[in-house]
């Protein structure tokens, strides 16, 4: 195989449903540059040496966080993603993410610093003015300010623009007078400045953001939640009564607060798979190290099937989930790049790459969550009766993992955004869905293909069986399309299903593409490993493809209409035997006898 490494030009958001994609043409984890693994020996020794620690004490007094965003500044850690110009470090997406992964270690300190540095920041940093940019920023990057971000209201969580915090201009026209309350508001127990949204003059049409510093008379914040984990985190409601905002602290445009809102919310999506991936990788690693230790039957419980399938799985989810995330964070990146080089303003080019892969930032939020909690189920699982005790890393975590499907939008909006933007997309004329559609509709009528995979090739029963994946998917939602239209999106099963199947084909056509990339910098004997994982996690993706498909089909089509479909999806969804059980050992192996994650790069 050619060893080249040049890119070609990126698939566009959503693009990875009906065109292929090169192994030259992503990036991976293993591509790590020398300043990015110092910078990420940073984050993890702030994790290690100053929050770990200090877990018991944190968890009881959330006002902490003060002082471990302090310490998080003094290493940099809070300005890696801001300009220079406004007093940050400058780095791009790819950077920020390996401190993000690795921040996702520090439990409810992760979600303190996340808040901060994400959507706390960042709605000033994409589309605050010059005069806003140059007043917070500086400080924000140093933390000498403390950032939240005001939303969700006890009337609206998932339906944000039901929010109804109002906004009334001042006579003299210098200041807004702001009255609500919102809910649930990361970091507001010590936060400086507020990113608030609310209703100019309670419209519908004009919400709008507003920098709202704490100081202000008539902002009060309530006690803290007792929440269920993230104990650390600071949470709780805060009132506004009659606090005068200036008009200059009016963020972006009047009335374009949902702008603000939805993009904040796609690159947070990413991020939150980010670290969530970051946990997960540290969950798996407490777990194989304590099956090592753990004695049963004068051996260690390591050397167990039982053990070993649950280490295995773990393992190759992970990598999955990894491959697809560092994939979408490239292509995010690139798309920045592409547009800052036109000449767009800073608002465009950053907000421009997270919208553009929108659909794959649900995807992946949604992904990355679910392996997470599932890591430290089975991990919790692993330690028996000790993973339930709080003097042992399980509890904590698994208290702490529960909300990631929460945050960030609930993971069933997630699923529902992400076809729906997928299908505005095609809508729009952006994405052709409907030429791959009609060919599958023909090809349903035609003999099947019996053809076998080039056996020189040793992913050519993958690329076979995501092909056939990509077609059971337009299959599925093509005919959901036609027969719903206008009331598909009141069949949320549906699209649940759907959206189910569409995560499944990004991991692994990411998860393959990866391992494509490894066998070519690394070879064929030293990347078997990778191979192995990708074969398992394809054999079980299609089953899982499979079934999603036939119970969405089987949700609206009958008769004749749904035979037909059900033996095309039976058809689209076959891929070859292998013996799952023996890479999972093997996989499982690798990974005890380095006694934690094997990929650390």
């Amino acid at each position: 195989m050619s060893t080249t490494t040049e890119k070609t030009t990126a698939l566009k958001g959503g693009e990875f449903l009906i065109k292929e994609t090169s192994w030259q043409d992503v990036y991976v984890p293993e591509q790590i540059n020398e300043e990015q693994t110092m910078m990420r020996n940073i984050a993890k020794d702030y994790i290690t040496k100053e929050v770990d620690p200090r877990l018991d004490e944190l968890d009881k007094d959330p006002m902490k966080g003060v002082e471990m965003l302090d310490k998080a500044a003094e290493l940099g850690l809070l300005s890696i993603h801001i300009p220079e110009e406004y007093g940050g470090l400058g780095k791009d997406l790819v950077t920020h993410s390996y401190i993000t992964e690795i921040q996702g270690w520090g439990h409810g300190m992760s979600v303190a610093i996340g808040a901060h540095t994400g959507i706390g920041t960042c709605p000033i940093l994409y589309y605050g003015n010059d005069e806003q940019r140059t007043k917070y920023l500086p400080k924000l990057a140093t933390g000498e300010l403390k950032a939240a971000y005001a939303l969700t209201e006890p009337g609206s969580g998932s339906d944000a623009l039901g929010a109804r915090t109002k906004a009334v201009l001042s006579e003299d026209g210098k200041h807004y007078v702001l009255n609500g309350q919102k809910i649930f508001i990361t970091n507001a127990g010590f936060a400086d400045v507020f990113v608030v949204f609310a209703k100019i003059d309670g419209d519908d049409k004009k919400f709008t953001a507003f920098i709202v510093d704490r100081h202000l008379e008539g902002v009060t914040i309530g006690p803290e939640e007792k929440k269920m984990g993230i104990k650390m985190s600071s949470t709780c409601p805060v009132f506004f009564n009659n606090v005068k905002v200036p008009v200059e602290n009016l963020l972006g445009e009047a009335g374009k607060g949902h702008k603000i809102a939805f993009q904040i919310l796609n690159i947070g999506r990413y991020k939150l798979a980010n670290g969530a991936i970051g946990g997960s990788k540290r969950a798996l690693t407490q777990a194989i190290q304590y099956s090592n230790e753990r004695q049963q039957f004068k051996t260690s419980i390591s050397s167990f099937g039982a053990i070993k399938h649950k280490i295995g799985e773990m393992a190759i989810r992970i990598w999955a989930v990894e491959s697809a995330a560092w994939r979408t964070c490239d292509l995010i990146t690139r798309k920045e790049h592409e547009l800052k080089a036109a000449g767009k303003s800073m608002n465009e080019y950053l907000t421009g790459g997270a919208e553009e892969y929108q659909v794959e930032c649900a995807l992946l939020k949604v992904f990355g969550s679910e392996v997470l909690d599932f890591v430290i189920d089975e991990g919790l699982q692993i330690y028996g009766g000790y993973g339930y005790i709080e003097e042992y890393p399980m509890a904590r975590a698994y208290r702490d993992a529960r909300i990631n499907r929460i945050f960030e939008g609930t993971n069933e909006i997630n699923r529902m955004l992400s076809i729906d933007a997928l299908l505005k997309f095609a809508m729009k004329g952006k994405l052709d869905l409907i030429t791959p559609g009609k060919a599958i509709q023909k090809e349903l009528m035609s003999v099947p293909d019996m053809s076998s995979p080039d056996p020189d090739d040793v992913f050519g029963a993958e690329r076979k069986a995501l092909k056939n994946a990509k077609k059971a998917f337009l299959l599925v939602a093509g005919a959901a399309v036609q027969k719903l239209m206008m009331n598909l999106d009141k069949e949320q099963e549906i699209l649940m299903h759907a959206s189910d199947v569409l995560i499944d084909i990004y991991a692994m056509e990411s998860a393959m593409l990866r391992a494509e990339k490894l066998i070519n910098l690394q070879g064929q004997e030293a990347a078997q490993i990778y191979i192995d994982m990708v074969k398992c996690y394809f054999f079980d993706a299609m089953d899982r493809i499979q079934v999603n498909g036939k119970q969405a089909l089987v949700a609206f089509a009958g008769g004749d209409e749904l035979r037909m479909m059900l033996m095309g999806l039976k058809r689209f969804t076959k891929y070859e035997i292998i013996n799952t059980k023996e890479i999972r050992r093997k996989v499982a192996d690798k990974f005890i006898d380095e006694n934690g994650y094997a990929f650390w790069n």
